[in-house]
């Protein structure tokens, strides 16, 4: 039975050399992303701008594929199959990140680093290790709060004060070091002075004797960090303002290549 026009159009019209159904699905799951990961059909209809048999239509589908799964209370949230995929992106994010972390070794000396936000955790993605043999070594994958690292600093000066108050409330603050910020007042003091200069500093307040330099990637399709660390006598304020030009023009060049250029 042939198709109606209307379904055809929905599901085979093209924008921009795209498949505008395929655009739609996506621009839904990321809108549900932003909501916090559940969301109603009306609030999709109302912010998206679809009509609601479209939502329905489209919703279903996924719900079909397992990238969206029905609540008992009728609401749609995102889906198991959806972990797998984010996993997979990340390892290649950190792999797209290698060479920019390596240029960044080059030129300052120390390792470099490469973390996303995930939840309500940091998690190391990509290290270039530094060539000096006194230097610093994080396990990628490994997961840390984002109170006490420069890349939790950076990261987190893209929110709003009170969604930053609400995850220090929910992780709490517990001090790795004598120095680690371990009141929201102090933190989101810190977060003034990274959103003054555009960049953070973890000066011994993660592991004495050590200093990272954070800048966020701007325009990440997730959010996502950039830092060199190294010892505190390497890594001085002299050197701070050295360092951070570099961090700054590699964090712009990997959002480039991150927004769809040759990540090379």
């Amino acid at each position: 039975m042939p198709r109606s026009s209307a379904s055809t159009t929905d599901s085979a019209k093209s924008t921009g050399g795209g498949v505008q159904s395929l655009e739609r699905a996506f621009d839904l799951l990321e809108r549900m992303a932003d909501a916090g990961g559940e969301v109603g059909l009306s609030e999709l209809s109302a912010h998206s701008g679809l009509p609601l048999p479209t939502i329905h239509r489209l919703m279903r589908t996924l719900v079909s594929c397992g990238y969206v799964r029905q609540q008992p209370n009728r609401r749609y949230a995102l889906g198991p199959r959806l972990i797998r995929l984010g996993e997979s992106a990340s390892r290649l994010l950190g792999t797209w990140a290698r060479p920019y972390l390596a240029r960044l070794v080059e030129v300052t000396g120390e390792t470099a680093n490469m973390a996303l936000l995930d939840g309500d955790e940091i998690v190391y993605v990509a290290q270039v290790p530094s060539k000096h043999s006194m230097r610093m070594f994080t396990e990628v994958g490994r997961r840390v709060l984002p109170h006490s690292t420069g890349v939790g600093k950076a990261l987190l000066a893209g929110f709003p004060d009170a969604e930053v108050r609400a995850l220090l409330q929910r992780t709490g603050m517990p001090a790795a070091t004598e120095k680690t910020l371990t009141t929201p007042e102090e933190f989101l003091a810190a977060l003034a002075e990274v959103r003054r200069t555009g960049y953070a500093v973890d000066d011994n307040e993660q592991e004495i004797g050590v200093r990272c330099l954070a800048v966020s990637v701007p325009d990440s399709p997730t959010a996502a960090a950039v830092s060199i660390s190294g010892p505190a006598g390497r890594v001085t304020e002299a050197a701070t303002d050295k360092i951070v030009p570099v961090l700054k023009q590699v964090a712009a060049e990997l959002s480039e290549a991150l927004a769809g250029q040759n990540p090379s």
